[in-house]
């Protein structure tokens, strides 16, 4: 499977704020933003309360110190009240804030999946990946964990950059006038700087987030590895397992371990340059911050020795100086999360960038769809090219009138499938016109029919609700077509695909057309699993059931072709290009 590149930006530059907000802004813009803003309301409400609770511990701390100092009870006990108080509004207001911040989260989480899957589950999904394979590997892992990893992590650390504002706001006024006027001594001078304390969080801070910030710009595009090795290795093992028979009876086992390991080793590479470039970060954010500890009692401790400070004011000085260095050095104990966070932002915005690329091509594609109150289908001067450019059916004109029975022929790979997915409206790459008579239903069988992981029910009636179509009309289509035998087994959920054989899978997508009863049915080798006497009735049912409907077949084996009445023929030329003979 090819794979992207891992991103060369800088790690949190402009194109990472153009690109967040891109993201961000899907959600806030949309008709469900007036409901999350008022979880948002409330969750931020619940983080301020949280940092006020802690600014109120700290001074229920100073008057716990200070009236064990001087041995007074009741200041004392009227501490510890305060404190018991504070504590229950904190642990209340910790409590809550998560709980909203968990219900917004799956807000916005339930409304991005469901806008990347409209945008990706589309009609042109086929053209997406025949466009953006590299650009757009494992679009399932992306909407699946890039959205749930940049819902959580947008939310979490937005909220947490604002408490530690908040917290800086708060903390930095008492810090400040508590080292006001604390002296401090090199040798026998003493100094005496305004605000000492403040000034020592702001350098240390600033030595710190840039510190890191060299350490750890590595785990962004190791994050973004992380990511698609992780999926390629799971969609390997998912591949397996939905093609269990043909690697037994192909034995080939052991080539699928190695293809399995092999993808595998490369989770292992990448995964000891996260532990390593991990390593070499927390050294330093663990280092940092255990010296950070000792930083407010150093400088403190001369001023208590001379008198000057109470042992209360040294313990809320501490408290004051934990919560204003902790506030300036969020960047540092973030920054983990914040690589992890610009990696899934990077994968869901190059998702969105091909997404957008597509339509964007598909807008300028030559290839005109048109509706028409002709009853009969046409083809005029249709071109069909592969996405690079070079074609392969050049200026065919022919049309279909409805009961028509036409089949396809030509060698293998001289653009049948192409031409009928064109006429679906599914492959716009070329010029020319198709020309569809309005309202027609159009249903298209193939070699290997999708049948979903459902009930029965469900699987005849795709792609239509499972309750379309009664079961009796249900039972009566499948024995139709000689499968009587699953004619109660409608509301058995099931693998179809794997527990059926292929012509019964073949003769499953026959009962679908005989209940929806489309007017124009195209067959691409759908009976090939098919012995040629089936092959037949399957053939004349159809003439039977759906007289006025149009068939068009594409067959590689000669009985086919009596079945038909006409013969659109795929003449391949030196350059490559075919050309439509019409008999």
């Amino acid at each position: 499977m090819a794979v992207a590149e891992a991103p060369a930006r800088a790690v949190f530059g402009p194109d990472f704020a153009r690109r967040l907000w891109q993201l961000v802004r899907l959600y806030w813009t949309s008709p469900e933003a007036a409901k999350g803003g008022l979880l948002l309301a409330g969750a931020v409400a619940l983080e301020l309360a949280t940092v006020f609770g802690t600014f109120v511990l700290a001074e229920a701390q100073r008057g716990i110190f200070d009236a064990l100092q001087l041995k007074e009870v009741a200041a004392f006990l009227q501490g510890i009240g305060l404190f018991l108080a504070a504590v229950l509004g904190y642990v209340l207001s910790s409590a809550f804030r998560i709980y909203l911040r968990q219900l917004l989260e799956i807000r916005w989480r339930r409304w991005l999946t469901g806008y990347f899957l409209a945008e990706w589950i589309s009609p042109h999904a086929c053209c997406q990946m025949e466009l953006h394979r590299s650009a757009a590997d494992n679009p399932d892992q992306r909407i699946a964990e890039d959205v749930r990893n940049f819902v959580a992590s947008a939310l979490g650390l937005s909220l947490s950059l604002l408490a530690a504002l908040a917290t800086l706001v708060s903390f930095a006024g008492l810090l400040w006038s508590l080292s006001g006027d604390w002296p401090l001594r090199i040798g026998r001078t003493e100094l005496r700087i305004p605000g000492l304390m403040m000034w020592v969080a702001f350098v240390y801070a600033g030595i710190a987030t840039w510190i890191t910030h060299r350490a750890g710009r590595r785990l962004v595009p190791i994050n973004f590895d992380r990511l698609r090795f992780e999926a390629d290795f799971r969609f390997t093992l998912v591949r397996f397992r939905e093609s269990a028979a043909a690697v037994a009876l192909s034995r080939g086992e052991a080539r699928e371990q190695e293809r399995a390991l092999d993808g595998f080793s490369q989770i292992v590479r990448n995964w000891w340059e996260l532990i390593r470039a991990q390593r070499n970060l927390a050294l330093l954010t663990i280092s940092i911050g255990q010296a950070n500890v000792a930083i407010p009692l150093l400088l403190a401790a001369p001023g208590y020795f001379l008198g000057r400070l109470t042992l209360g004011s040294v313990a809320q000085t501490g408290i004051a100086y934990a919560q204003v260095s902790s506030a300036l050095t969020w960047f540092v104990n973030a920054y983990q999360e914040l690589a992890q966070w610009r990696a899934s932002i990077e994968r869901l915005f190059t998702l969105g960038d091909a997404i957008d690329d597509t339509q964007a091509q598909l807008a300028r594609a030559g290839v005109a769809i048109v509706s028409t109150d002709d009853p009969e289908l046409r083809l005029r001067e249709l071109c069909l090219a592969l996405p690079n450019g070079r074609v392969l059916l050049e200026r065919a004109s022919a049309s279909i009138a409805p009961g028509d029975r036409v089949v396809v022929l030509g060698p293998s790979g001289a653009g049948q499938t192409i031409l009928f997915r064109a006429i679906l409206g599914h492959w716009p790459f070329g010029s020319g016109r198709i020309e569809i008579p309005t309202g027609a239903r159009m249903e298209f069988l193939s070699q290997r029919p999708y049948l979903p992981i459902a009930s029965l029910r469900e699987a005849v009636s795709y792609p239509d609700a499972d309750r379309s179509f009664s079961d009796p009309e249900i039972r009566e289509a499948l024995r139709a077509v000689g499968l009587p035998q699953l004619a109660e087994w409608l509301s058995e959920t099931d693998h179809w695909e794997k527990r059926l054989s292929a012509g019964e899978q073949q003769r499953l997508s026959l009962a679908r057309v005989l209940l929806h009863a489309p007017g124009w049915i195209f067959l691409d080798d759908a009976t090939s699993a098919l012995d040629e006497e089936a092959e037949r009735r399957m053939y004349e049912l159809l003439a039977e059931r759906l007289p006025k409907s149009a068939i068009v077949s594409v067959a590689h084996r000669p009985a086919v072709v009596r079945y038909h009445g006409r013969r659109w023929t795929l003449v391949p030329r030196e350059d490559g290009a075919a050309v439509l003979e019409v008999a």
